[in-house]
């Protein structure tokens, strides 16, 4: 299921980012779209491959970019530089908030089952109270 939404998500960004103005879908004001669907993909990466940090920011980064750098081949767009490096920060922050959750979800419940943060799993006597 992550799998799926990460990629429906950044397809829909290259579609919103590389139609013409007037097809593209309006929410808030442009930051704010701008870096709200780039967290929501940096997110859905992170769920999608939690352990393939370094891919994800590849992916997350190089989109950014790649997008804006794409725009300049349109005729009614303009690829700008801070909006790359906004759609970058918004990805980045998805992808922390993503592995901030992913930790404070994970700690309670591994100690509950008495994982150590390792993955080695403690002896059953030490469970006990």
């Amino acid at each position: 299921m992550s799998l799926g939404a990460a990629w429906l998500v950044l397809a829909f960004i290259a579609f919103a980012t590389l139609s013409p103005l007037q097809d593209r879908p309006v929410v808030a004001g442009p930051q704010l779209e701008h870096f709200a669907a780039f967290a929501l993909m940096g997110f859905a990466f992170m769920r999608a491959y939690p352990n393939r940090l370094l891919m994800i920011i590849a992916v997350v980064i190089g989109s950014a970019f790649a997008l804006e750098a794409l725009q300049l081949l349109t005729p009614d767009r303009h690829g700008r530089l801070i909006d790359a490096l906004l759609k970058a920060g918004g990805g980045l922050s998805g992808i922390a908030v993503a592995h901030l959750a992913e930790f404070l979800l994970r700690g309670p419940l591994n100690r509950f089952k008495g994982i150590r943060p390792d993955g080695a799993q403690e002896p059953p006597s030490a469970l006990q109270p």
